[in-house]
């Protein structure tokens, strides 16, 4: 880790992307911060046009700063997406300033965007952690998990429902299968023309009253048939005995 001189406004330390640079000082808006600086590559040459590294930082289509040297505490600025510092870019004399464009209060980390190009070849792929992204995706996480719990409640809604919907079909149907066997009942009352309660069946009481003429509970009275002439009644019998 390079060393900083403590007259400087910033120090080296930890952040949530490894190192980073933060103020130590208060940084007032358009302040220079510190100076990006490197051995300068020559794109025409091919040695040059070889190196690669993170730390490249492009001044012209010729031209470009090696920042990768211990020296250079620049190189230990991060990317933000809304950062407080900017890149002051002087490719005539081929320098790198980097200033601030916000207050900077001692303890916030110093941040400056990287650029498109550099964003698309490093950061996008796994994913930009700067403050600002970071932020972006806690909202995005907790609009997911509130979006969960919404569907979650609506499934247990419908399924309450879907089950207060199958209990009423069930009650209907079990009425439905009474009034049926019900109507079964009576029906089957009505055919044999019983009435429940010991009523007429077919001419016949059935609580021991006669039935087609009948009495049910003894014999039934001889009714006198006349043979040939005249039945004699009894008093004239009497008289026809006394006479003799």
């Amino acid at each position: 880790m390079a060393t900083v001189s403590p007259n400087k406004p910033f120090r080296v330390g930890r952040s949530r992307t490894g190192l980073g640079l933060f103020a130590t000082k208060p940084i007032k808006k358009g302040a220079k911060i510190v100076r990006y600086f490197g051995p300068l590559l020559d794109s025409k040459k091919k040695k040059d046009d070889a190196i690669e590294n993170k730390y490249l930082f492009e001044l012209t289509n010729r031209w470009t700063i090696d920042g990768s040297v211990r020296a250079n505490v620049a190189r230990y600025i991060n990317h933000a997406c809304k950062p407080n510092a900017e890149s002051d870019v002087k490719p005539r004399k081929r320098k790198v300033i980097i200033r601030a464009i916000k207050n900077i209060e001692p303890g916030d980390e110093i941040n400056y965007d990287y650029g498109t190009d550099y964003f698309k070849a490093y950061l996008k792929p796994i994913g930009c952690k700067c403050a600002a992204c970071e932020k972006k995706r806690k909202k995005k996480r907790a609009e997911a998990r509130a979006e969960k719990l919404r569907l979650k409640a609506k499934a247990e809604r419908k399924a309450l429902k879907e089950a207060e919907k199958q209990k009423a079909k069930a009650a209907r149907a079990r009425k439905a299968r009474e009034k049926a066997k019900e109507k079964d009942k009576l029906k089957l009352v009505a055919k044999n023309g019983t009435r429940t309660n010991g009523a007429k069946t077919n001419g016949a009481r059935l609580n021991g009253k006669s039935l087609n003429g009948k009495s049910l509970n003894g014999h039934a009275r001889k009714t006198p048939t006349a043979r040939s002439g005249i039945l004699a009644k009894p008093q004239q019998a009497r008289e026809s005995r006394a006479t003799a």
